[in-house]
């Protein structure tokens, strides 16, 4: 791999591509609640002290000044971990953004299991669920840096509030060039006949190793990368699902209300398939190494290729 396409976090193209976008546009502001060094916000706060500010611990507080900020006319961006933007801050988004569909991103890090050794406390699996739940939310999970950084750079011009959901762990470049945009939100990056594997985030990653797996026994699978997982790229699921005539989702969330909900709201609704899911099956997350996490939750290629396997001699 190139020196410049090392494994890199999401967060960090959060963190660049919002510096970038001050540089660009004065009305951009960015707010965040004493994780600056985390999310990645600080170097738009060490470039712009006057359109930067941190709230302390106070996620609520945030969203709400956030709000009114964007009613002065100002595009903000407001970041902590996805589990208090989302939790501790979920009244005044659904009331104070989402309501009024006013240009706030919530701009997410350290969402799932990949958190690590922080525990399930700070472990949010249920933020995709609770975002996708609410009217005029558009909700985004990169698959990696490129994209997370288009998805930022994007979002300065896209109606209403976002979601933006960013990572903790490093990842591998699944876009080897720069990006100019997210397109409708679902990416066909493999082509195959027998089986579909919808996936976001991380599993991405997984879903291109299981399918090269299970191309060695003789199964074709269709790789999809849903980056917007709302409103979701019906046409393109669809047209997948109807190429193949079976799917598995895998996500680093849980397994309700994330992509395998999407999915299967689709297939439910336009062509009735069988589904497997992976993610988190109505757990919570607990401490230890990402990498020991996801195979204790049976979230690697491994279980991908397995489940597949499962769903295709279920459909025959």
């Amino acid at each position: 791999m190139n020196e410049e396409l090392k494994p890199r976090a999401t967060r960090e193209a959060y963190g660049e591509a919002l510096l970038e976008l001050g540089k660009r546009h004065e009305n951009v502001v960015a707010l965040d609640a004493d994780l600056a060094g985390s999310t990645k916000s600080g170097a738009f706060g060490a470039a712009f002290p006057e359109r930067f500010f941190n709230v302390g611990v106070a996620e609520a507080n945030m969203m709400s000044i956030a709000a009114g900020l964007a009613i002065s006319g100002k595009i903000a961006y407001a970041s902590t971990f996805a589990v208090f933007a989302t939790g501790r801050a979920f009244d005044q988004v659904r009331q104070g953004i989402a309501q009024p569909r006013l240009p706030v991103r919530i701009c997410a890090s350290h969402g799932g299991l990949t958190v690590g050794e922080d525990g399930c406390t700070h472990q949010s699996i249920e933020d995709i669920g609770l975002m996708r739940m609410l009217p005029h939310m558009k909700v985004v999970v990169p698959a990696d840096f490129n994209q997370a950084y288009a998805a930022v750079i994007e979002s300065y011009n896209t109606p209403g509030p976002m979601y933006i959901r960013t990572g903790r762990a490093k990842v591998d470049f699944i876009y080897r060039e720069p990006l100019a945009g997210l397109g409708k939100g679902c990416d066909v990056l493999r082509e195959g006949t027998d089986i579909s594997i919808f996936a976001c985030g991380i599993m991405v990653g997984a879903a291109l190793e299981a399918a090269a797996v299970l191309e060695k026994r003789d199964i074709s699978a269709e790789v999809v990368n849903v980056s917007i997982l709302k409103p979701i790229d019906v046409d393109t699921v669809v047209a997948s699902l109807t190429r193949t005539g079976a799917a598995v989702t895998a996500e680093e969330h849980s397994v309700i209300g994330g992509l395998g909900d999407a999915v299967a709201e689709v297939a439910a609704e336009f062509c009735p398939t069988r589904i497997g899911r992976i993610g988190i099956k109505d757990l919570f997350g607990k401490s230890g190494k990402p990498e020991e996490l996801l195979e204790d939750y049976e979230m690697t290629p491994e279980h991908l290729v397995g489940l597949a396997e499962s769903v295709l001699a279920g459909r025959k």
